[in-house]
C-alpha cells in the first residue's frame, strides 16, 4: 500500500462521497455513541401521589403479602418486595403533604 496522495480524480470522488455522507442525518445519528442519561432523582423526591394511588399501592402490596405468606411462592414474595417500597414512599409523601398543609 502506498502512503502517497490519491490522484486528483479519486480525491474528488472521495470528497463527493464524504459530502453525501455528511448530509445523511440518519447515518450521523446511528454513528453517534449513545448518550447515557442519569435519572433525575430530584423529580422523584418532588412526586406527590394522589390519595387513591397510595391506597391502591397499599392494598395490592397487602394482598401480595398475604398471598406470599399463604403460597410461599418466591415470585409473589419478590412482587411484594418490589411494590412495598413505592407504596411506603407514597404513603409517607401523602402524610408529609397533609401534615404541612395543616400545620402551616
Amino acid at each position: 500500500m502506498s502512503t502517497s496522495r490519491l490522484p486528483e480524480h479519486e480525491q474528488r470522488i472521495l470528497d463527493e462521497i464524504e459530502r453525501a455522507l455528511s448530509r445523511d442525518r440518519r447515518l450521523a445519528r446511528r454513528l453517534r455513541p449513545p448518550r447515557r442519561r442519569r435519572p433525575d432523582v430530584s423529580k422523584v423526591a418532588q412526586w406527590v401521589p394522589r390519595p387513591w394511588t397510595a391506597v391502591l399501592l397499599v392494598l395490592v402490596s397487602a394482598a401480595l403479602l398475604a398471598a406470599g405468606i399463604v403460597t410461599d411462592d418466591p415470585g409473589v414474595i419478590w412482587a411484594f418486595a418490589v411494590l412495598w417500597a413505592p407504596a411506603s414512599f407514597a404513603v409517607l409523601r401523602l402524610l408529609c403533604r397533609w401534615s404541612s398543609a395543616r400545620g402551616g
